[in-house]
């Protein structure tokens, strides 16, 4: 389905950069501005600096003087409001109206491929007239005031994004990239990405020491902790269970053991070389 983004009376050029930038992460490329504050933005080098790589999609953008033009083959409004408005268009969250709008797609395409096979044949009776959506817009309102209660008006939902009731406000170009993330999940979502040549390699299996490599180990601890003075082979106490329960409790793996072994290794040459 056709989608487009419209910004109306944009007054911070980074902001539209940053649109151009939210837009292409989600597949998106169709950004129109109306009468935005500078008639220069998408050249600006705050607006290029901000949209980090979207060029492509600044350089498709299109500037117009009235909301008219920003709307011509669009079919279905969806305004952006935080505030409801007493009169207007009813007011949903992004995810619940996409849900509803795409299945409302779906009967209608439906319904027109019944028709058109019944116009085929008329024996099947007539068919359902039904029609499709031609495009979506996503119409976002100045910076300062929002969106102005005639442009709400002519749309068919005012889209509210939920937010923290005590402090619901969002950034333009962070209140685009959300609305264009759920449309874009709404739409199929991409696929996650898979492992490029360069990606470093898979870690290798975690293999746990067995009860042999740990018993092992903790001879070799108790042989260096009497060499250095501080086991008393003839009051041990509870020195060694109780490693073995710390050990027990690591999950040693088997190199971990080898790590083990060696600083017992250490301790036991220390030891020697000072006698």
């Amino acid at each position: 389905m056709k989608t487009r983004f419209i910004l109306i009376q944009t007054s911070h050029a980074g902001n539209v950069g940053a649109a151009a930038r939210a837009l292409k992460t989600m597949g998106f490329d169709d950004l129109v501005l109306v009468a935005p504050r500078w008639p220069n933005v998408l050249r600006r080098e705050e607006t290029i600096q901000r949209a980090s790589g979207a060029l492509d999609v600044l350089h498709n953008a299109r500037i117009v003087a009235t909301l008219d033009e920003a709307l011509d083959g669009m079919s279905h409004l969806c305004a952006t409001a935080m505030t409801p408005r007493d009169f207007g268009p009813p007011t949903s969250a992004p995810r619940a109206h996409f849900e509803s709008l795409l299945k409302r797609e779906r009967l209608a395409l439906t319904a027109q491929g019944l028709e058109a096979k019944n116009t085929e044949n008329p024996a099947l009776g007539d068919g359902v007239a039904t029609s499709a959506e031609t495009g979506v817009a996503f119409l976002f309102g100045c910076e300062r005031f929002g969106m102005a209660n005639e442009d709400v008006y002519r749309c068919h939902v005012a889209l509210q994004i939920p937010t923290n009731p005590g402090f619901g406000s969002l950034n333009l170009a962070a209140a685009i990239q959300v609305i264009a993330y759920e449309w874009r999940q709404a739409l199929g979502g991409f696929a996650p990405s898979e492992a490029t040549a360069g990606a470093p390699a898979p870690a290798p299996a975690v293999v746990r020491a067995d009860a042999a490599q740990v018993a092992g180990m903790l001879a070799h601890w108790e042989q260096a902790l009497v060499q250095i003075g501080f086991l008393d082979p003839a009051a041990p106490k509870k020195l060694m269970p109780r490693l073995n329960q710390l050990f027990n409790r690591a999950q040693l793996q088997t190199e971990e053991i080898h790590i083990l072994r060696g600083v017992a290794k250490a301790m036991i040459e220390a030891a020697q070389a000072k006698h």
